[in-house]
């Protein structure tokens, strides 16, 4: 069922619900993406679990007109989703940019049970600043976002395995997008140092990474208390578009862990 909720700030929240159980899986994509690219697992976990698909403020069909762009109201986004839903129990489940929201979301909801990141913070003491940001990512999307998107990107989102549909797919839906908006919706990410708030962080913490880059576990741990991670072999950095089964199988595993 499509349906919305207000943020913090006005903007409208769009969301799709469905499944059955008493634990929500409540998952937000990452940069440029949308709730869309949840559907292998919501097919795939409806019939045991609760499922919740948000697109952020700026993506899919949720408002675009923020006047300013924070992980606090990303964050807030993510609140006003679970706040409207009726579950004492959400693990969250944050892809690429949104691994960092949630954890910021999961100090504002107490029904936050645990997180599972997606690909995404591998090792907190090797986060870019907004400064890197702008030098090797943001220049190139101002100069020219189409062949960044074509060219460049490509070099560190996929890998040889990745499904010629899924890289079309993406692609297509960056360019949906102006280099203008593609900066602000990501530069967020890299304003703030996430590790104060992953200190902070009382649950259990999960991850699915690719193969692709290594994950150090020992300086996740420094800061998430209780943080242990799988990988997924042969994917770039969408294992739940490029290789559904498996991810869903790990997913599954990991979620059975937590519950």
């Amino acid at each position: 069922m499509e349906k919305y909720a207000q943020s913090s700030d006005g903007q409208k929240i769009h969301y799709k619900e469905s499944g059955q159980g008493n634990t929500t899986l409540l998952f937000v994509h990452g940069w440029l993406g949308n709730a869309e690219w949840w559907n292998s697992q919501e097919a795939y976990f409806r019939n045991t679990y609760h499922i919740v698909q948000m697109s952020l403020a700026g993506h899919g069909l949720s408002d675009k007109s923020r006047k300013e762009w924070s992980s606090e109201l990303y964050a807030e986004d993510i609140k006003t989703v679970a706040d409207q839903i009726d579950s004492s129990e959400i693990i969250l489940i944050g892809h690429s940019m949104s691994g960092a929201y949630v954890l910021e979301a999961s100090l504002k909801i107490p029904q936050v049970k645990a997180l599972i990141l997606i690909d995404t913070i591998k090792d907190f003491d090797e986060a870019f600043t907004d400064e890197q940001a702008e030098q090797y990512m943001f220049v190139h999307y101002r100069n020219d976002f189409k062949n960044a998107v074509e060219h460049i990107l490509p070099q560190y989102l996929f890998v040889e395995n990745t499904p010629t549909d899924v890289r079309e797919r993406l692609q297509n839906e960056f360019l949906k997008n102006t280099s203008e908006a593609a900066i602000y919706l990501l530069r967020p990410l890299y304003i703030k140092d996430f590790r104060d708030i992953a200190s902070k962080v009382q649950v259990p913490v999960r991850a699915i990474n690719s193969d692709n880059s290594p994950t150090n576990i020992e300086n996740n741990r420094k800061y998430l208390k209780d943080y242990d991670f799988v990988e997924i072999a042969g994917t770039g950095h969408y294992p739940m578009l490029e290789n559904p089964e498996k991810f869903n199988e790990l997913l599954e595993q990991t979620i059975k862990e937590l519950i």
